[in-house]
């Protein structure tokens, strides 16, 4: 399982400086769980885009890209009856649902998917916007992500953009 360590390795040093938890504590009070420990560790970064396609997102309340307010957006828009057909499964925080937690520009939605069990690992998926193509990967967000900032085939759409290695820009 790659460490946060290992995506600064990929990604760069880490400038956002936030150390406050209040943000994951009031987003995980709402939605009803935890989010696992490996997604929360990139809040290092704070909101950022990788390779100009990737959308990963902070849950600090006063930033224009928060991760609470687009959780709350794409929540709403997947529990559409005619979005829903386009999941493996229901969007929330149950066992077995789906949270979306980041978008990239090639129409991609990522999710994490409840565990069943709680000691089962958090899996990702990720759904093409504009086609029913979904993929679920047998792997923690953790493992997904370096392997996205590698470059390796691990979304629908998006290719590596990002020949010279990875780079990320903040939004704001």
């Amino acid at each position: 399982m790659a460490t946060l360590a290992e995506i600064t390795a990929l990604l760069g040093e880490p400038r956002f400086g936030w150390s406050d938890p209040a943000p994951w504590t009031e987003l995980e009070r709402e939605l009803g769980v935890a989010l696992p420990a490996d997604f929360r560790d990139v809040d290092a970064y704070g909101s950022i885009e990788i390779n100009g396609q990737l959308y990963l997102r902070h849950p600090a309340g006063h930033l224009l890209h928060s991760l609470g307010d687009s959780i709350r957006r794409d929540l709403e828009l997947w529990r559409e009856e005619d979005m829903a057909a386009f999941l493996p499964g229901p969007v929330g925080s149950n066992p077995g649902e789906l949270i979306p937690v980041a978008s990239a520009t090639t129409g991609e939605a990522v999710f994490l998917r409840v565990p069943d069990d709680p000691s089962s690992p958090w899996r990702v998926v990720v759904q093409e916007f504009d086609s029913p193509a979904w993929t679920l990967y047998e792997m923690t967000f953790s493992e997904w992500l370096p392997a996205y900032l590698k470059g390796r085939d691990v979304t629908s759409c998006s290719r590596d953009l990002a020949p010279d290695g990875p780079f990320h820009a903040f939004l704001p």
